[in-house]
């Protein structure tokens, strides 16, 4: 079966994966996700020389590795922390963390002479931690200016608890992110910080899809007995999921082959700042917006008293369909015994996961005249 027979019968609730009903399991899922990012938050960031402060010295001799480069600056500083790299015109970049507390000018007489190179051949920029903390800043006051400005969007054109389902989501993918960062040990760069705020967009706007068809389905939910809201959300999740999944693949594909083919197999390094971040961030968004933010919105909105009267009433129904269709009244009881209000003959009963049986009514009706001439 291809995936878009597979999406279609998904669209027309032939086939349903219960997501919402089995929200205990994906809570569960994202909380040991979200606590081993948190152990990577407290093992703490690698923040790049942007934001600590420290020296980059560019050396321009032919014949001058990289390794040899390197060796040579661990010598000088007393450690292996130096990082250094090739540039694209042959020169090479060797980065000093401020920690080092080594005066510029002594750096670059003795790695002159090590490497038999003039020091005029060395160009020393000194960069200071308050450029990193000024962006910092920003970074940090655009971001809550960001989840200020969604949550009232949100708010808005949708509902409060689809804000907040949202918001929570939107928390849920940084904290993964950021917090597998720290575990790789990836060097925190302006690119990364770049990365951290695209996904949030990209995370967002899977949200708002999904919560746009959901809004869809619920219209009028309480004029009907025959689902309650958390069924109908999960119908409106499973008729995007296909999209969703086509989204977020079409988007890993790039990201992937800057992370693996370029940062990993051919070594340019600098990619890796905003591809991993792109990576995690993208397949956190897409996770969310399926386990996280929909069953959260399902759970919230049970809650008000207009839902659980629904819920109440629905369980009725099929309590007592199910005592009408064991003593043989089960047609009977279709139509008259439950008038609950709009009846649109498309149930899709919460937790059913495989083939939907067509409805009685349907099925004898197909292809058989009608008598009239």
């Amino acid at each position: 079966m291809s995936l878009r027979n597979i999406g279609h019968r998904l669209y027309q609730g032939e086939v349903s994966f219960d997501f919402v009903g089995k929200r205990k399991i994906w809570y569960s899922i994202s909380a040991v996700i979200v606590l081993v990012a948190a152990v990577g938050l407290a093992m703490g960031l690698h923040l790049g020389i942007e934001f600590k402060g420290g020296s980059v010295y560019t050396v321009h001799k032919p014949g001058l590795s990289a390794s040899q480069a390197k060796e040579t600056a661990d010598k000088i500083i007393g450690s292996n922390t130096a990082l250094v790299q090739t540039t694209d015109k042959g020169d090479v970049r060797v980065q000093v963390s401020a920690q080092e507390s080594i005066p510029a000018a002594t750096f670059t007489k003795e790695f002159s002479q090590a490497v038999g190179v003039q020091e005029q051949d060395i160009n020393a920029q000194v960069i200071g931690p308050s450029w990193g903390a000024d962006i910092s800043k920003k970074a940090l006051t655009g971001l809550i200016v960001f989840m200020v400005l969604v949550t009232v969007y949100m708010a808005i054109a949708f509902e409060w608890r689809m804000a907040v389902a949202a918001l929570v989501a939107l928390i849920h993918d940084l904290l993964i992110t950021i917090g597998v960062y720290a575990l790789v040990g990836f060097e925190v760069t302006p690119g990364t910080v770049i990365g951290f705020l695209t996904i949030l967009g990209y995370s967002l706007y899977d949200t708002v899809v999904v919560f746009d068809t959901v809004k869809e389905n619920t219209r009028g939910i309480t004029k009907q007995s025959r689902r309650t809201y958390s069924e109908a959300a999960n119908h409106g999740l499973n008729q995007t999921l296909v999209r969703s999944i086509n989204t977020t693949v079409v988007a890993l594909l790039p990201v992937s082959a800057l992370l693996f083919i370029g940062g990993g197999l051919l070594g340019a390094g600098t990619l890796n700042d905003i591809s991993l971040a792109l990576f995690i961030g993208l397949a956190a968004g897409a996770y969310s917006s399926i386990c996280v933010a929909t069953p959260l919105l399902a759970q919230l909105k049970e809650q008000a008293p207009d839902m659980k009267a629904l819920a109440k009433r629905v369980a009725q129904r099929r309590a007592s369909e199910a005592k009408a269709a064991a003593e043989g009244r089960g047609k009977d009881a279709e139509g008259e015994e439950f008038d609950g209000g709009e009846d649109d003959g498309d149930e899709v009963p919460a937790g059913m996961v495989g083939q939907r049986n067509q409805p009685t009514s349907r099925s004898r009706g197909k292809g058989r005249p009608s008598g009239k001439r």
